[in-house]
């Protein structure tokens, strides 16, 4: 593996008028962790991403919802910014199309291209609406197929037979914007002369820049003869205008992958830093990879490098193309509820359950993934909590509890760790090439492995004789220090939960290269529970979510609006009440939550076990005024998994908010434990 690698990876820019779905994780957890792992192995990889910000679906869903679209723009795509950051996805730079670096940028290659003859001017007809006054794109046409008569097809393609057709060939067409029969009109465009770059495409196409699938889907292109690429639309549109030009505007797709190039400009501008040229210049030496769908490849592996050649800018190290998402089985539904938006994920389920599940099954190839959500939570269980986090669990406890937190100074059995330290070439090679799923396979293997070490020396028979305490220590060392390197292999997958080991076992970031050196002679910290199994009605719990957002309300994007005093709480039962258990609390520790704005981590006792609450509650309390105090908590609340950790019950307050913010105090007889009635 070459040192001092200089990477620039992106993900597709995500269209900004809806929300995300797993469909769009999918391909960001695929980059992520490949991203991750350069960087743990001290490589220079930067990550960038951002809105496909135009078109005229933006312009017709911001007419529709009463704003402008550059309000809705702005608005998905701080909702998408969200929402990726929350699935711990670590973009140096997430970006928009609808900026001045891509307007900037969009406008030279476009020059450039004029200047080579590249592009030409000719009239088309076109399908026009004569109510809202605008040329309709493919899609908002429909009608019946000229082939086979299907009723309701789209303007391009037939969903029946799978004919391809232009809009204009449709039997009875109507426009989906107004209902009303489009009539067609003629207008010059403006095209992209791709034919003039066919020898470059054929030689770049065969070189190991892309998959043998993609390579072997774009001979069929060749074979048919490349076609000039219509690169402008007229107005009304939202876009970008056409230089010396009335009224036309460029296509989305030409402008839509420059997206990748602005984003990166705007990072390096906002990094006081000149590497833009480093990267993208006619002769970098830098690597430039794309994380793509299969259905985009076309653009990508195409047109894409076609305009970078032509307007003296590198092209891509390599296209990495992924299938779609499957849920169950089948293509995501609506009705079925498996349609499922990252929100609604996000609001049942830790994101680490989801990038531990999809890395299980991701390789390098363009077949579609399924996300049987069965086997999902079967096997999250099954590897997270019974083979790897178990092994923390059983052993850390003793190593607190009689050594003060420290480990031995030397190793049970330096072999066995040895043969863990051997199997990292292997796994790093897997999550190189992209073959997530056999990296997984192997870390689990050493998993099992590391259980039949601790089940064969089985720590909590040893501690009941004193002679015995020493091979105690060196045990649960040797079972620590290979739940640490099963950890640094996971790191990429498992960003979060990462982080949390490198507190209990009070380190510094691993990096891939931290294998070598086993920890001796080390204090840790008690151990925290870091994760909790999947409950199967937490994922039933989705897909009900799933079908009342999609079915009986308007999507996220739709649906901007403050709640009114009926919209605060739906009624519920005394039954249903009654089934919250309330327990009185001693904070017995309260501390600040490092990058939290609003939470405090408390500790907090009640009766025989502690329990570790993230609270936001921090504009009103000092962690110092707490510690002492007795609260009330929800002791019934399913644990769930935040981005600092495992927060195990909720601590009740009142008030407006701010400083004005109480947690509830009982008498002062109140003892940790007691029930609340």
């Amino acid at each position: 593996m070459p040192n001092n690698r200089h990477i620039l990876v992106t993900s597709a820019l995500y269209y900004a008028n809806g929300s995300l779905h797993l469909g769009h994780i999918l391909e960001t957890i695929q980059s992520d962790i490949w991203v991750r792992l350069q960087r743990m192995q001290g490589h220079e990889c930067i990550h960038v991403c951002g809105s496909d910000a135009h078109g005229t679906p933006i312009m017709l869903q911001a007419e529709k919802r009463g704003i402008t679209p550059e309000q809705l723009v702005s608005e998905i795509n701080q909702e998408h910014k969200t929402d990726f950051a929350a699935f711990l996805i670590d973009f140096n730079n997430f970006h928009t199309t609808h900026s001045t670096e891509n307007k900037t940028l969009t406008e030279l290659i476009y020059s450039r291209l004029q200047a080579n003859g590249d592009i030409v001017a000719k009239k088309i007809t076109q399908a026009f609406d004569p109510v809202k006054n605008m040329f309709l794109p493919d899609r908002y046409v429909k009608g019946e197929c000229p082939k086979c008569g299907a009723k309701d097809q789209y303007g391009d393609s037939c969903e029946v037979c799978g004919a391809t057709y232009a809009p204009t060939d449709l039997k009875n067409p109507i426009s989906v914007v107004s209902g009303v029969a489009p009539i067609e009109r003629e207008s010059e465009h403006y095209f992209f002369k791709l034919e003039n770059y066919t020898d470059l495409l054929k030689k770049w196409t065969t070189q190991e820049h892309l998959q043998p699938q993609i390579t072997n889907k774009l001979n069929e292109w060749f074979e048919a003869g490349l076609r000039q690429w219509d690169i402008s639309r007229d107005g009304p549109y939202f876009g970008f205008p056409i230089p010396n030009t009335e009224n036309k505007y460029f296509y989305v797709w030409l402008d839509a992958p420059i997206g990748y190039m602005a984003s990166f400009k705007n990072w390096c501008d906002k990094n006081k830093t000149d590497l833009f040229e480093t990267f993208w210049g006619k002769d970098s030496t830098c690597e430039l990879y794309h994380f793509i769908g299969k259905d985009i490849v076309y653009f990508h592996a195409l047109f894409w490098p076609a305009m970078l050649a032509a307007s003296q800018f590198r092209t891509p190290t390599a296209l990495y193309a992924h299938g779609f998402l499957t849920v169950n089985g089948q293509k995501m539904s609506k009705s079925r509820g498996t349609f499922i938006t990252a929100r609604n994920y996000l609001d049942h389920l830790a994101p680490e359950y989801l990038r531990y599940y999809l890395a299980a099954k991701l390789n390098d190839g363009i077949d579609d993934l399924d996300l049987n959500l069965d086997d999902f939570t079967t096997r999250v269980n099954a590897d997270l909590i019974g083979k790897y986090v178990n092994i923390a669990s059983r052993c850390a406890g003793f190593i607190s509890k009689n050594f003060e937190g420290k480990l031995a100074d030397k190793l049970f059995d330096e072999a066995l760790y040895l043969r863990f330290v051997s199997e990292n070439t292997q796994i790093r090679d897997n999550f190189e090439s992209r073959q997530y799923h056999r990296a997984i396979r192997d870390i689990m293997a050493l998993a099992d492995l590391a259980n039949q070490f601790v089940d064969q020396n089985k720590p909590w028979e040893l501690i009941k004789n004193p002679e015995n305490h020493e091979k105690v220590q060196l045990v649960c060392t040797q079972a620590i220090n290979l739940f640490r390197l099963l950890t640094i292999y996971l790191k990429p997958v498992l960003p979060q939960i990462a982080s949390n080991v490198e507190k209990f076992l009070n380190i510094a970031p691993m990096q891939w290269q931290d294998i070598h050196k086993p920890l001796l002679n080390h204090t840790i910290n008690p151990y925290q529970p870091l994760l909790q199994r999947i409950d199967p009605k937490q994922v039933e719990a989705i897909l009900e979510k799933g079908k009342t957002l999609m079915t009986d309300t308007p999507t996220p994007a739709e649906n901007i609006s403050k709640p009114t005093p009926s919209d605060i709480a739906p009624i519920i039962t005394y039954n249903e009440f009654a089934k919250v258990d309330l327990r009185i609390a001693k904070i017995v520790n309260a501390e600040h939550v490092e990058g939290a704005d609003k939470l405090l981590k408390l500790t907090l006792n009640i009766g025989e076990e502690n329990r570790q609450v993230f609270a936001g509650i921090k504009s009103a309390y000092q962690p110092e005024d707490l510690i002492g105090k007795m609260t009330v908590m929800v002791a019934n609340l399913a644990p769930r998994q935040m981005r600092f950790g495992l927060s195990e019950g909720m601590v009740l307050a009142a008030g407006p908010g701010g400083k004005d913010l109480w947690i509830l105090e009982p008498h002062a007889g109140a003892q940790a434990g007691m029930k609340v009635k």
